[in-house]
């Protein structure tokens, strides 16, 4: 159970299934005007390529995009605190402590949905953010 003032975060990258768990992370907060929201993209320029400005602007320009979307989506929680952010790095460690930094209390995002094999091996940003969040983590599929 969700205590009364609690602090969600909703890690968000444009899919459908980021799409998907922030329409639940709404629907959540929509039930306290208590429950602070804070939507989180992070940008994640490979090492290869950082170093080319106008790739970094590129990335960049595709998560402000984003966060226009989100910022449109919940500014429909008119009577609450809530942000939409983002952050370079590393997703699922920036995600881990950006909710710990935020004294989440609860991680509600999407799933990749990886096949068996290729979870195996390359893993996924949701499987480490279960692995290493302190707080609950609900995966939406």
């Amino acid at each position: 159970m969700i205590t009364v003032c609690s602090r969600i975060v909703a890690p968000y990258d444009g899919s459908e299934l980021s799409k998907k768990a922030l329409d639940k992370a709404i629907r959540l907060a929509e039930q306290d005007a208590r429950i602070v929201l804070n939507v989180l993209t992070v940008v994640s320029i490979p090492s290869r390529v950082e170093y080319y400005e106008v790739v970094r602007e590129a990335y960049y320009n595709m998560a402000n995009e984003m966060r226009q979307e989100v910022e449109e989506k919940i500014s429909l929680l008119s009577n609450h605190k809530k942000s939409a952010i983002v952050l370079e790095g590393q997703p699922a460690q920036m995600i881990v402590e950006f909710a710990k930094e935020r004294n989440a209390d609860l991680i509600i995002m999407g799933s990749r949905g990886l096949s068996g094999l290729k979870e195996l091996f390359l893993g996924s940003v949701s499987h480490h953010v279960v692995q290493k969040a302190t707080c609950p983590v609900i995966v939406v599929k």
